[in-house]
């Protein structure tokens, strides 16, 4: 499934707990027009394990909230998006509310495998150079934190200051300032790129040198 993407996305996942086992395989396609929640994205996802619809669908929600609807490519949507589900329930691997241990199981190689689908669609986005992840730490709740994660990610200033290479850390900090976030301290605000600690305590660190 390609229309602007340079190249197929397909990943496998597969799953065993008691000596039983199921595979999760699927394709996603998309590279421009991304930004959560999904654009212009199309994601498919079958397995051969026994699962009822209605834990499918829970279960799929749960993926996409960590996959699909957290990457960003250019800042624009689209109507057009959609992931599926689907169980054919060919093998002896059978998840269900009375069956915990397959049931995390199986979430996680889920989640595992919509990630790996998402990451291959910002991968391959339309004129990328480079793939960045955001992690936000410490953050008072998960919605504050997302919030922070897509104000930097979606900031045009951001965006350059990664493509030229220039780690602007000013940029960010300003990104993290501006997220709408209700009694933000800014003093407790600490910024590494990678491994090296550019900011601490809401300013410039230090011992920060631009070279590193």
């Amino acid at each position: 499934i390609m229309t602007t993407d340079t190249r197929p996305k397909m990943r496998t996942q597969r799953v065993e707990v008691g000596g039983r086992s199921c595979c999760l395989t699927g394709m996603s396609k998309g590279s421009g027009m991304i930004q959560p929640n999904m654009a212009t994205m199309l994601g498919f996802i079958a397995t051969d394990a026994v699962i009822p619809a209605n834990m499918l669908d829970g279960m799929l929600r749960a993926a996409v909230n960590l996959s699909f609807n957290r990457i960003t490519v250019d800042g624009d949507t689209s109507t057009n998006d959609a992931v599926t589900l689907s169980a054919t329930g060919q093998s002896d691997f059978v998840v269900s509310p009375t069956a915990p241990e397959e049931a995390l199981a199986f979430q996680a190689a889920l989640n595992e495998l919509a990630i790996a689908l998402a990451q291959d669609i910002i991968r391959d986005g339309e004129g990328a150079t480079k793939f960045v992840e955001i992690e936000v730490l410490d953050a008072r709740s998960v919605d504050e934190a997302d919030r922070v994660a897509r104000t930097i990610a979606h900031s045009p200033l951001v965006k350059t200051a990664f493509f030229a290479s220039d780690p602007n850390l000013g940029r960010i900090l300003a990104a993290v300032g501006y997220a709408g976030i209700d009694d933000l301290d800014q003093t407790l605000i600490d910024l590494y790129l990678d491994d090296v600690l550019v900011a601490q305590h809401g300013g410039r660190h230090p011992a920060y040198v631009e070279a590193d």
